[in-house]
This record gives C-alpha cells, structure tokens and sequence, in this order.
C-alpha cells in the first residue's frame, strides 16, 4: 500500500515515515566519524540513533511493510555490537572524569594497570565496531532503508490520522513501564498497603544490586523504549506530556548511573581479581556511595509513580492529544 508522506496529511504512516526518516539519517551522519574513530560522541550519537530506530521499527510495524532486512532484530544485532566500544568509553570517560581525580595518589598509580587493560579491550571494540560497518548485515540494512523511504510500502492501518490512534499506540508502551516489576525494588506490599523502604543502608542497597540488580536495568530500558515512543509526538501533546517525558528521562538516568556503576564495580573485578578492595578501597567505597545517593535520588520518583492518581494522570495525558477533543454521545 502507496500513501503520500506530506506531513500536512497527519497520518499513522507520515509519522513513521518521519520516524524512520530521522532516525536513519542520523546514523548515516556518523558513520564516517565512527569508522575514524575520531570522537566518542560520533559512537554514542550513531548508537542512539540505531536504538531509537529499532524502537520506531518495532513499534510501527502494524502500519510498515518492511523488508527482512531492516526488521528489528537485525537492527538490534547492530546496535549491540556499537554498544559494545560504547560501553568502554563511557567506563574510561566515568573513570578519568568522575573518580581518578577523587583518588589517592596510591590508588591513582594502581588504576594505570585498569587503563593499560581498557585500551586494549577498547582497540579490539574499535576493529569490531568497524568490520559490523562493513558487512553485509549493516550494508544490507542501509540500502533496503534506502529504497524504502524512495518509495515507501504501508499496511491500511497507514492511513489513519494519528489523532485517532496515537493513544492506542502509545498506551501499550506505557503500560509495559508502570506495570514493570523494577517499580517494586525495595519495595513491599504488607496489608494491602505499599512501603517503600527509604531507612535501607548502603550494605542493603549493595545486597540487592548484586541479586536483583538486573530487573532496575531492565526497568531502565522500558523507560527509554517509552521516551523514545513519546518523544514521536510531542508536537501533539502540551505540557504535561512534556513533564512526563521529563520525569521518563530522570527515571532513565539515575538507574543508568546506578548500571553503570554497578558495570565498572564488575569491570575492575575481572581486572584485580580478589585484590580489587586492597588495591583501589577508595574506589570501590565511593562507587557504593555514589549508587547509594542515586538509589535515593530513584526512591521518590519510584514512590510518584506507584501512586494511582499520577499513573491515573499519565494515561488521561496521552489519551488527550491537541485536537483530539472528547465527543459527548447519547443514546
């Protein structure tokens, strides 16, 4: 199915056209700095723009007729192994930046074998990054979209004006976030009544991201599938909408600080071994602390959103679009 993808005509398919569009041409901007290794930000900003397309893909498939190709998975795939020199640099950035400088002069020498190790996982990461920019999954990927957006293919549901729909579409999503099990870290229901437990110390938050840590990194990325997926539309939406996708983002941030921490406490694990804690005991005290004060700065948002009128507020909000007025009915 043909349909014109003049955004005058605000339907389902013009958006993710323009979705796809965007998205994809980012990735290519940054593709050349990324094969040069020129800058860390040409990574993350390629690396972005391959998850918010896979979210695009993935959420628009009830109105994309796709080529295998260019389905999510395979952009997944990609985006995985970008992610993997990403990674690095946000360790070796994380390092030099925020704890290095905060070391004593002992721990600061002892971290030169940390670096010498990460340059080398991360020369290996760059000869990997490049060859997945070079075969054919990637070139397959870049020319399929190509051809699509030069003469794009749709299901009906395309032709729908995204009034009609967008709650529908965007509610699912939403759904997924406020329903996820991470909303309950730290957290327990006794007589039918939430406690959010804020007296926890800093052994008792580090207890629980070593066993259950995984399902706040999980809730971390439904959150960003949910940014992304608002983040369409805002045009269609006031303010409110915007201060939703705000607190999303906030949500999203802390527990990604709290991952990443967790992520480097693991990396210089494997590096030191058992010595880890005689080797670098400051720095592995002031990662606890910083997951501790993130844990903390989390507990509020988690308490907003597991209360009924805010969540009650979050759906109203997306089923209201601008122009999409409530019509009275009578039977």
């Amino acid at each position: 199915m043909k349909i014109a993808t003049e955004s005058t005509l605000k339907t389902l398919g013009n958006y993710a056209y323009q979705a796809i569009q965007k998205h994809f041409n980012k990735i290519l901007k940054w593709e050349k700095p990324v094969k040069k290794d020129e800058d860390p930000e040409a990574l993350h900003q390629m690396r972005v723009g391959m998850r918010r397309l896979r979210t695009a893909v993935s959420r628009f498939e009830i109105v994309l007729n796709l080529p295998q190709p260019a389905n999510s998975k395979n952009i997944g795939k990609i985006a995985r192994r970008l992610g993997n020199l990403r990674d690095l640099d946000v360790l070796k950035q994380n390092l030099e930046t925020f704890y290095q400088p905060n070391l004593p002069a002992k721990e600061q020498k002892s971290l030169q074998t940390a670096f010498h190790a990460l340059n080398k996982q991360r020369e290996e990461a760059v000869n990997k990054t490049i060859a997945t920019l070079k075969n054919d999954s990637y070139q397959s990927l870049k020319q399929t979209l190509q051809t699509w957006l030069e003469a794009p293919d749709y299901k009906p549901l395309a032709s729908l004006p995204i009034q009609q729909v967008l709650p529908d579409l965007l509610l699912p999503e939403l759904s997924q976030f406020l329903l996820h099990p991470g909303f309950l870290a730290g957290a327990e229901i006794l007589d039918n009544e939430l406690k959010i437990h804020s007296e926890w110390s800093i052994k008792t938050v580090e207890k629980y991201l070593t066993n259950q840590g995984e399902t706040i990194h999980d809730l971390r990325k439904q959150a960003k599938r949910l940014r992304y997926q608002m983040e369409l539309f805002t045009e269609l939406y006031g303010e409110s909408y915007a201060a939703y996708i705000a607190d999303v983002k906030n949500i999203q941030d802390i527990l990604g600080n709290i991952q990443d921490s967790v992520v480097m406490g693991e990396w210089l694990t494997d590096i030191f071994k058992s010595e880890v804690n005689t080797k670098l005991p400051a720095l592995t005290s002031l990662l606890a602390s910083n997951r501790y004060q993130w844990w903390q700065e989390w507990q509020p948002l988690q308490e907003r959103y597991l209360q009924l009128e805010n969540r009650h507020n979050f759906h109203l909000t997306i089923l209201h679009p601008i122009g999409n007025e409530v019509i009275e009915t009578r039977d």
